[in-house]
């Protein structure tokens, strides 16, 4: 939801429950690009470093990047709270998460908090659902601040454009939370902000740096897809009849539902596909071949698509480049753009053969 907010078939499927796994399964598509195992290990022992001895390495980098002068911060990992003989873990640490919070925003706790591990909520579509960031939350001033560590380095100061992006879109998230868990209590939802900081690996060291991002844009996106989401009703308007998504499992449980009866229902809901999809959605190479049979300029990648912002497909783009079209007044400066999505299909073209 958060990596591709303005698709529409990822949130009717998201909202109604939809097993995406298993859609896909049926189909006979490949399964998303996954981080390596050897990724996902560096990215745990980068985390527990920076919050090793309660956060000790992680307090100077706050204080750097707020401008905080020295002061005691309070440290509680939430992960510890309840057993492993817990069944429902989840509604513990959000409790103490929740207790935390409210007790910092009402200042009966220390005025610097750090949340190791919290379990924050979030409406999602009128039913809440759990995030589990490793995100911690401090509070500085009365306002709450956002903080993500992440595994990519930040080189000479500049992290991955992509990667930071995808990182703020995640907080963004973590921030909408937050701010629903003050305004609940009768608390200015404003006392988060929109500033994130993230903490990364220095150059190619394994030193953390800690970098302060607006994340306006992605909060707001994220904010007015959530609306969509409650308006769920004009998504379901533009069904055709009898839509569906089931499987028809037999007695064995395995699907029998025929694959093109299920590819045509999926065709109903429009996606909004783009190459980045292939990192985390079940359905994005389903997606991915809809997109190259309809020509749009989503698959060539969503910088060639923002910068050919008008021009939906890659027949009207490839024909305004070869002069077959002439451009119109608003379309004369996009010669540049034009030709780069050119070289972009002709890879792309050598690629698939």
């Amino acid at each position: 939801m958060t990596a591709n907010p303005s698709c529409d078939r990822r949130s009717l499927l998201d909202a109604a429950g939809i097993d995406k796994d298993a859609l896909a399964a049926h189909l006979g598509l490949p399964r998303p690009l996954r981080k390596s195992q050897l990724a996902l290990d560096y990215g745990l022992a980068f985390e527990r470093k920076v919050t090793a001895q309660a956060g000790a390495p992680l307090v100077p980098l706050l204080r750097q990047a707020l401008g905080l002068t020295p002061s005691e911060v309070s440290y509680e990992d939430v992960n510890s709270v309840g057993s492993d003989d817990d069944k429902s873990p989840l509604p513990l640490r959000h409790a103490r998460t929740r207790s935390r919070i409210l007790s910092a925003a009402r200042r009966r706790s220390a005025p610097r908090t750090l949340l190791d591990h919290p379990v924050l909520r979030l409406t999602v579509a009128g039913h809440q659902a759990y995030l589990e960031p490793d995100v911690i939350a401090f509070h500085r001033d009365g306002v709450f601040h956002v903080v993500e560590i992440k595994s990519f380095p930040v080189i000479h100061g500049q992290p991955d454009p992509i990667k930071a992006t995808a990182a703020l879109t995640q907080a963004a998230a973590y921030v909408l939370a937050l701010r629903e868990l003050l305004a609940d209590r009768g608390l200015p939802p404003e006392r988060v902000s929109d500033t994130v900081i993230l903490v990364n690996p220095r150059n190619f060291t394994r030193h953390p740096t800690a970098t302060p991002f607006s994340a306006h844009k992605q909060i707001k996106n994220l904010s007015r897809h959530l609306g969509r989401l409650r308006r769920l009703p004009e998504l379901l308007d533009k069904l055709p009849p009898n839509t569906t998504f089931d499987l028809a499992p037999g007695p064995d449980q395995r699907p029998t539902r025929p694959r093109r009866e299920l590819a045509a229902a999926l065709a109903t809901v429009p996606p909004n596909y783009t190459p980045g999809c292939r990192h985390h959605c079940d359905l994005a190479f389903h997606c991915r071949t809809e997109a190259r049979n309809q020509g749009t300029t989503a698959a060539l990648g969503t910088a060639v698509h923002d910068d050919l912002a008008g021009i939906d497909t890659i027949a009207t783009a490839l024909a305004l480049t070869d002069g077959h079209l002439h451009p119109s007044r608003g379309q004369k400066d996009l010669t540049q753009a034009l030709r780069h999505a050119q070289r972009i299909h002709a890879d792309l073209q050598t690629d698939t053969a």
